[in-house]
């Protein structure tokens, strides 16, 4: 076996973990290195690969420990049974390219996952042993993701969170069955249960009233992962699990992964991958039920999939006529964060803008950037929708048109 340098392992393991989506940084506190203490920092600009809610532009170094792995996933390119380009990290490599891709500015942090090897408890060990390294021999303070080896003793569990601002466990697909089918190594039951132990340690952590607290554990909290297309879960399905792991484990963020067929893949897995709308979709979704407070049902219902022609908020605004138009100058909150066009921002600003005179068209031009969605679905003292009130009409006039066949 030909032997790597650092650039062919980089390559290999940087592309091999691109088929995962969870490395967003947002919940990270804020730690620097001004004043000549430590190295690194979770703020600031660079190349961008993740975006916080606060809108920066956060880069992440995102590898793999290794692509070797003992499972043997159908739907995973680096499963056991894959003819794939292999590569290892040692534990020291990670560190050296962390801390010098740092100091050039390029990343302002690591996402760090793995494949199995040997075990779960050894694979978690070296995860460890990276993130210890960099926080304590090092004083590195920027941002730190790890993977978690659901597999792994508590101990090892607990001591990645210590160091890490967050980890992640992937519960892979929407359904038990379909992970037992398509990943037989894998426990569903296992899972949840290393991502309920998690949710301890952080809720340990925030405790209020507690005089000696303990380190922090995990700061920017727990997310997880969902492959979308590879088996025949509905957008209903899958947003109903999301919903219930939002509830058992209080994650931060469910993310949602279109499935990519692989080399030599399974004949029960599908031959392309969904479009990507449908992941696009599901995100939209996603934040409807976290922000604002719609239910999985009215979104999707289970067996249903969403509408990829049109944002599920106008959806479901179409299949409820009878709700709208809404007056904006005398209704709750509540009710303005179902108006098509309006985002959790743009009510708040209607709600400071009307207490100070009722609102006009344009008031509402000045404080809404999408004026036309809005206009169908909105009462204001100076106008009122008339005959823009078709629900089929209005689903045609802001569905994209289909693209046409080029004859070149």
């Amino acid at each position: 076996m030909a032997v790597l340098d650092l650039k062919q392992k980089l390559s290999i393991l940087a592309d091999a973990a691109k088929y995962d989506a969870s490395c967003a940084s947002s919940g990270a506190k804020g730690r620097d290195s001004r004043g000549g203490k430590g190295v690194g920092s979770t703020e600031g600009m660079g190349i961008c690969h993740a975006y916080t809610p606060d809108g920066r532009c956060v880069s992440l170094l995102k590898i793999l420990l290794t692509n070797y792995c003992i499972y043997d996933c159908a739907y995973c390119v680096n499963r056991v049974s894959s003819n794939t380009p292999r590569a290892r990290f040692s534990a020291q490599e990670v560190v050296d390219l962390t801390l010098g891709f740092y100091k050039r500015n390029y990343i302002e942090g690591l996402f760090l996952s793995s494949g199995i090897i040997r075990s779960g408890d050894y694979t978690m060990e070296q995860l460890v042993k990276v993130a210890r390294d960099l926080r304590q021999v090092h004083d590195f303070r920027g941002y730190i993701h790890l993977k978690l080896i659901p597999e792994a003793s508590p101990e090892l569990v607990n001591a990645a969170a210590l160091y890490a601002d967050r980890v992640s466990i992937n519960i892979e697909l929407p359904k038990d069955e379909s992970l037992a089918a398509f990943a037989p190594e894998k426990d569903a039951g296992v899972i949840r249960k290393a991502m309920g132990a998690v949710r301890l340690g952080i809720e340990a952590g925030a405790e209020p009233g507690r005089k000696a607290r303990p380190p922090k554990f995990a700061p920017a909290g727990q997310s997880t992962q969902m492959i979308v297309g590879a088996d025949g879960a509905s957008d209903g399905e899958i947003l109903g699990r999301s919903a219930s792991l939002y509830g058992a484990y209080g994650l931060r963020r469910v993310y949602y992964s279109a499935f990519s067929p692989i080399p030599d893949v399974s004949k029960s897995l599908p031959p392309q991958r969904p479009p990507l709308m449908r992941e696009h979709r599901l995100y939209q979704a996603d934040w409807l039920m976290r922000f604002y407070g719609f239910e999985t049902e009215e979104i999707a219902p289970p067996g249903q999939d969403l509408d990829l022609a049109i944002d599920p908020k106008l959806a479901w605004a179409l299949k409820n006529r009878d709700r709208f138009p809404v007056d904006l100058n005398r209704a709750d909150r509540e009710t303005l964060l179902r108006v098509p066009g309006l985002g959790a921002m743009g009510v708040e600003r209607l709600i400071a803008a009307r207490r100070l005179a009722r609102l006009r068209l344009a008031d509402l031009k000045r404080i809404c950037r999408s004026l036309e969605k809005l206009k169908p679905f909105v009462v204001l003292e100076d106008w009122r929708p008339g005959g823009l009130t078709d629900a089929e009409g209005l689903r045609a006039r802001f569905a994209p048109a289909p693209e046409q066949p080029s004859l070149f």
